[in-house]
């Protein structure tokens, strides 16, 4: 193996993997507020043992102009006018998020990162949405490839939900915890890396050679 390679750099074909859940003021990336950023970087270790890693989570401030549906507030929970939330606003949520993913990818030998997500399309969407708003050139994520846990969910153990999922492969979950992002994003990456690592003990691909 290269020596300048980590072995995660050699499992997703030179990608990875970010663990990524946000909270939002409704379901329109282009309209809607993001709240909660939450993002965990995993680790690989000389085994090709996958493991939760960094974790980043900011509260975020609603971009001028942003809408935010009742809806949605009373799905999460979340009251953005809350000054305790310590909120700070995208640009540097998204910064210092992109910076540790930058960094983390550069350290591990990979050429990008890739977003891991539960129905991973509406984080990208927000994602991206929110860094073209914020006019970050350097977007560390691929622009439409991502990972699904919802659908590898369905497939490891016939459940979408995630709080299902995560009873149906042993991981605990407080309900009471649930649609927060940085708890979301955590249950996430376990059942990701339950998943990954469930599939190499069953003989499936590990991390090839350099």
């Amino acid at each position: 193996m290269s020596e300048d390679k980590k072995p995660i750099a050699h499992r997703f074909r030179g990608f990875l993997p970010v663990v990524v859940d946000l909270e939002t003021g409704g379901f329109n990336a282009s309209t809607d507020a993001l709240l909660e950023l939450a993002a965990i970087i995993p680790e690989m270790d000389e085994t090709g043992v996958l493991s939760p890693g960094q974790t980043l989570f900011f509260n975020v401030e609603p971009f001028a102009g942003a809408n935010i549906e009742k809806a949605s507030l009373d799905f999460t929970g979340i009251d953005p006018s809350n000054p305790l939330r310590g909120a700070v606003a995208e640009q540097k949520a998204l910064g210092e998020t992109f910076k540790a993913i930058r960094r983390a990818v550069r350290e591990s030998g990979c050429h990008r990162a890739i977003l891991v997500a539960h129905n991973a399309s509406f984080d990208l969407g927000f994602m991206n949405e929110a860094a073209s708003r914020c006019n970050i050139k350097r977007n560390p994520f691929h622009p439409f490839s991502c990972f699904d846990t919802a659908t590898l969910c369905g497939l490891a153990f016939g459940q979408t939900v995630l709080a299902r999922a995560c009873q149906a492969a042993g991981i605990n979950f407080d309900a009471d915890e649930a649609h927060s992002a940085l708890y979301d994003c955590e249950k996430t990456a376990e059942i990701f890396c339950h998943i990954v690592n469930r599939w190499r003990e069953l003989g499936g691909l590990d991390s090839p050679a350099a």
